[in-house]
């Protein structure tokens, strides 16, 4: 189990838009060698780093296909 305090390791993360409204949903990306499916929600932990990274400047998100 890795620390708390280390940031996660997430790696080709893109956009994913809906497709009836065509509006970001979602962020898929590979988190800590797991592929998941981020909702963009504050409230969520992973969102939550993605942005903090993004933030940062150490991560970019793709856009949607």
């Amino acid at each position: 189990m890795k620390p708390i305090d280390e940031p996660m390791k997430i790696e080709n993360a893109q956009y994913v838009n809906n497709s009836a409204t065509d509006e970001r949903e979602s962020i898929t990306a590979t988190i800590d060698n797991q592929l998941m499916a981020v909702p963009i929600n504050l409230e969520n932990r992973h969102y939550a780093e993605i942005k903090r990274q993004v933030d940062a400047g150490t991560l970019t998100i793709k856009d949607a296909d």
